[in-house]
């Protein structure tokens, strides 16, 4: 029986990435669905649902996409409300690959440096990877702070994450050099997840830094959110510090999708979401 991957995307057109992706992954074949609204989940499931039945469940899953986060998690939820008893398949969601990438950076991370009990600052940390950042390395024992560049965004995304995730991150506001030299005072992790394009931290201030020992930054597009690193670094050590820069950690997401995607086809009752998404980044190197 085929392997049959149902994708939903709230964009125009479904996400050529994630349907290559999902090829690679050993799916026979992905049911793409672009511009999916919240009220066309359900039938859309429906089909996914009815099909098939007892061990056969299990080669039907379903993937949420898209560019728009908040739309994508919503999404989960109604997949998650439509389902019943044991009238279901597996489901993962990676809206704007945010799960993904913060699952691979923090699996970087992790495994240069025991993060329990250790400092660490996440720039521009109010968006989908950051927020994501953030909280699996307070999962992991980290002692989190967050920046933006307006306190109150700081502030929601801190009080977002504790209520979700039951995890205290301290949010801090930084709009210039001087706030950013002393928001890592202390640190040893430094990451950054900004918007492309946005430098967030000057060479000079990471340089000058005692304490930080590992440094991670997901942008690939010039200027990197980490003055003087390079995207494909992927552990280079450079002024005593082991830096990650977006593709070393691209490299890694993918092999985290792939994996994930595969895992969907295993059982029909699985939901991959970040928490789920990460355990099995544990496997990854």
């Amino acid at each position: 029986m085929k392997k049959l991957l149902l994708q939903l995307d709230s964009d125009k057109h479904p996400s050529v990435f994630d349907c290559i992706t999902a090829y690679d992954a050993g799916v026979d074949d992905v049911l793409s669905y672009g511009g999916v609204a919240l009220e066309d989940v359900r039938n859309l499931v429906y089909g996914a649902m009815f099909t098939r039945g007892g061990e056969d469940l299990k080669n039907t899953a379903i993937f949420i996409g898209g560019s728009d986060v908040p739309t994508g998690e919503a999404m989960l939820k109604e997949v998650l409300n439509t389902f019943f008893g044991p009238v279901r398949v597996s489901v993962m969601a990676d809206p704007n690959g945010s799960n993904t990438t913060a699952a691979a950076a923090v699996r970087k991370i992790t495994g240069a440096i025991d993060v329990r009990g250790r400092k660490a600052v996440v720039f521009a940390g109010t968006g989908p990877v950051g927020m994501r950042v953030c909280t699996l390395l307070a999962k992991e024992g980290a002692e989190v702070h967050l920046t933006s560049r307006k306190m109150e965004r700081a502030e929601a995304t801190c009080e977002l994450i504790k209520s979700r995730f039951g995890l205290e991150v301290t949010p801090h506001q930084v709009a210039d050099d001087e706030a950013a030299r002393a928001v890592l005072e202390g640190a040893e992790i430094l990451m950054t997840t900004g918007a492309p394009g946005v430098m967030l931290v000057k060479e000079e201030i990471w340089k000058a830094n005692p304490t930080l020992k590992v440094m991670a930054d997901v942008n690939a597009v010039p200027p990197t959110g980490i003055e003087g690193i390079k995207p494909h670094w992927d552990g280079k050590e450079k002024e005593g510090k082991v830096i990650f820069g977006a593709l070393g950690i691209g490299g890694l997401k993918m092999k985290i999708h792939r994996g994930c995607v595969a895992r969907l086809f295993e059982a029909n009752d699985l939901v991959l979401d970040v928490e789920e998404i990460y355990e099995i980044a544990k496997g990854y190197q």
